[in-house]
C-alpha cells in the first residue's frame, strides 16, 4: 500500500468524515483513499470555496473537517478560507500535496504560507511514520482547536508503507474539559455576589446546550442579563432576559442595558473591539471578568479584574454550587427591564423610516419580511459587507447553531461557501445564504455546487450594485467612488443559468414568489436578487471602520 492510500484511510479512521476540495494530480490518490474508507468528498468549484465550506462544516458539526488541495496553486487558492479558519481557531485539517524541488513551477514554501495566516504546518516525512503523523495532525486540530496544514510531499506519497502500519489508525480521544481552579471559582463567585447589575456575554466557547443551561442557571441565581457575541448568536433564544448580540450589532436597547452593567463576565468570549464597541459598552467602573479554557485568551483584548482558566460549562456549574441555599437575586431583572427587553431588544421591533421606492427595497423591510416567510428552523451563512448586519440581526435563529458567522478575517466572497458547509452539517434545517452583490459574484462558481448537491437553499443577495461599505465610508467625504460602483447586474439571470429558481425583488409584493417557493416542493434552490436602497450606510459601519 502506498503512503497516499494509507494516510487517506488513516484520516478517515481518525474521524475526518467530510473532506472538501478540488482534486488534481497531487491529491488524487489521497482523496480517493478517504472516499474508499468511508469519508464523504464534496467537490467545490474553487479551493477558496472548499476551505470555507470545510470551516463552516467543522463549526456547525463539532467535528474535524478536511480540505484536500493540489500542491502549490491549489493551496494558494485556498489561503483566504484557511486564514479565516485559523483566525477563528476552527479544528480543520488542510491536506496539501507538496513538491520539494525548488525548480518545479508548483513549488512554494507551503509551511511558511500556513504560518503566515496562523495555521500550524506539519509534514508527512516517511512511510514508516506516515499514519502516526497523520493521526497526530488530527489530534492537534481537535485538542488545540487549530487549523493544521498537513503537507504530503509527492515523493513520500509514492512510497510503500510497512505491513501493519494501519493498526495505528484510530480516532483521537475527545478533548477533555478544563477544570477551573477552586481559587478562581471563589474569586468569580465573590464578584457575582457583590454585583448589582451583572451581564453575561457568551462567546464561541459557550456554544453547547450544556453551557447554555449552566449559564442560564447561574444568571437566574445572580440576576444577570444575557448576551452573546455574534458567533454565538441564538444561544439564549427564547430566554426573556436575553439581549441578543453585544457589540456593533446590538440594538439601542441592548447597548443601553449592557453599558449600564456594573459587572460584565465574558464566557468563552474574547471581549474584543467588535463585542464591546471598542470598549464603549464597558463603563469606567465596570468590573470585567473573563472565563476561557485557553489561558492566553485571558486579558488579550482588555484588562480583566478576574481571569478564570476553565471550561465554560464546568466553571458556571462550580460557581453555581457556591450559591447553593442562597435565594435568587434580582440584579438587573426588574419589571421595567423585562418590559423594555420584550418591546425593543430585537432590531425588527425598533421603529424606522422605510425608505423603499418602487425600484428598490429598504434592507430592513426586506429582512423583516423574510424573517416572517422563511421557516424558523434555519441555518444562516452571512458574507461580509455593508449589508451584513441586516440578515445577521433581523433574521432570527433558533439556537447557537443557527448562524454561521465567518468574519474573523472580514473577507467578502465567503458567504455562499459558508452556507453550503453549514447546510451539509445541518441537513435538518433550511440553509440561507445572505450575500452582497460583490460577494455573490465573487463566489458565483459555487452556485453550481449548491445545484449539484441538490441543496434546497435560499440565497438572498442584498444588491446595491456597489461595494456598499466603501461607498458609505468614503462617499460622504467627497471622495470619488466610481471605483466601487458597478452597472446593474441581473444576478437572478445568472442563478437561473446554474439551475436555480430565481426572483428579482424591488418591493414587498415581489416576495410572494419566495412564499410560493417555501410552500412548494423546493425541488431547486432559490436565489432572491433584492435590489436594495443605497441611501445610507448600516448602523454598525461606523464602529467597524474604527478598527481599520
Amino acid at each position: 500500500m502506498k503512503v497516499a492510500e494509507a494516510v487517506g484511510r488513516a484520516l478517515s479512521a481518525a474521524g475526518v468524515g467530510h473532506v472538501f476540495g478540488v482534486v488534481g494530480s497531487g491529491n488524487f490518490h489521497l482523496t480517493n483513499a478517504m472516499v474508499a474508507a468511508g469519508s464523504r468528498f464534496v467537490a467545490a468549484r474553487h479551493e477558496g470555496g472548499a476551505a470555507t465550506m470545510a470551516d463552516a462544516y467543522a463549526r456547525m458539526s463539532g467535528t474535524v473537517a478536511g480540505v484536500s488541495v493540489h500542491q502549490g496553486p491549489g493551496l494558494t487558492n485556498a489561503m483566504t478560507g484557511i486564514a479565516e479558519a485559523a483566525k477563528s481557531r476552527t479544528p480543520l485539517l488542510v491536506l496539501a500535496a507538496e513538491v520539494t524541488e525548488p525548480r518545479s513551477n508548483f513549488h512554494v514554501d507551503q509551511a511558511a504560507l500556513a504560518s503566515a495566516v496562523g495555521a500550524v504546518p506539519v509534514r508527512i516525512t516517511s512511510a514508516e511514520d506516515a499514519v502516526g503523523q497523520a493521526r497526530a495532525a488530527v489530534h492537534r486540530a481537535l485538542h488545540e482547536r487549530r487549523t493544521v496544514l498537513l503537507n504530503l510531499p509527492l515523493e513520500v506519497q509514492a512510497l510503500d508503507v510497512p505491513d501493519g502500519v494501519l493498526t495505528q489508525a484510530a480516532p483521537p480521544p475527545e478533548r477533555a474539559a478544563v477544570e477551573p481552579a477552586p481559587t478562581d471559582v471563589a474569586a468569580l463567585a465573590q464578584v457575582l455576589e457583590r454585583a448589582r447589575r451583572p451581564v453575561f456575554v457568551a462567546g464561541r466557547g459557550s456554544r453547547s446546550p450544556g453551557a447554555r443551561d449552566a449559564l442560564e442557571a447561574l444568571a437566574d441565581r445572580c440576576g444577570a442579563l444575557l448576551a452573546t457575541s455574534a458567533v454565538a448568536r441564538g444561544l439564549f433564544h427564547g430566554n426573556p432576559w436575553s439581549l441578543d448580540v453585544s457589540g456593533g450589532f446590538a440594538s439601542p436597547m441592548a447597548a443601553e442595558l449592557i453599558g449600564s452593567a456594573d459587572t460584565i463576565v465574558g464566557w468563552g468570549c474574547a471581549l474584543n473591539m467588535w463585542t464591546t464597541r471598542h470598549g464603549r459598552l464597558i463603563g469606567a467602573d465596570t468590573t470585567v471578568v473573563q472565563v476561557d479554557d485557553d489561558p492566553s485568551a485571558l486579558g488579550a483584548h482588555r484588562q480583566v479584574k478576574v481571569g478564570v482558566t476553565g471550561d465554560v460549562e464546568l466553571t458556571a456549574r462550580r460557581v453555581l454550587e457556591r450559591y447553593a441555599g442562597d435565594a435568587e437575586r434580582q440584579g438587573c431583572r426588574t419589571a421595567d427591564t423585562a418590559s423594555a427587553i420584550a418591546a425593543g431588544v430585537r432590531w425588527r421591533d425598533v421603529p424606522y423610516e422605510d425608505t423603499s421606492t418602487r425600484e428598490r427595497i429598504d434592507p430592513r423591510t426586506l429582512s423583516i419580511a423574510l424573517d416572517d416567510i422563511l421557516p424558523a428552523e434555519r441555518v444562516i451563512g452571512v458574507d461580509s459587507g455593508n449589508f451584513m448586519g441586516y440578515p445577521s440581526m433581523y433574521l432570527s435563529v433558533p439556537d447557537e447553531n443557527g448562524l454561521c458567522f465567518t468574519q474573523a478575517f472580514q473577507s467578502i466572497g465567503l458567504g455562499l461557501a459558508t452556507a453550503i458547509g453549514a447546510a451539509l452539517a445541518r441537513p435538518d434545517r433550511l440553509a440561507v445564504a445572505a450575500l452582497g452583490d460583490g460577494g455573490a459574484l465573487m463566489g458565483a462558481a459555487e452556485l453550481d455546487t449548491v445545484r449539484r448537491l441538490g441543496l434546497p437553499m435560499v440565497v438572498v443577495v442584498y444588491n446595491d450594485d456597489a461595494y456598499g461599505a466603501e461607498v458609505h465610508h468614503f462617499g460622504p467625504h467627497g471622495h470619488p467612488i466610481d471605483t466601487v460602483e458597478f452597472p446593474p447586474t441581473d444576478i437572478a439571470a445568472v442563478a437561473r443559468g446554474y439551475g436555480f429558481e430565481a426572483v428579482t425583488v424591488r418591493t414587498r409584493t415581489d416576495l410572494k414568489a419566495v412564499e410560493d417557493w417555501v410552500a412548494g416542493p423546493r425541488s431547486a434552490p432559490l436565489l432572491v436578487d433584492a435590489k436594495v436602497v443605497r441611501d445610507r450606510g448600516a448602523w454598525w459601519l461606523e464602529d467597524a471602520f474604527r478598527g481599520h
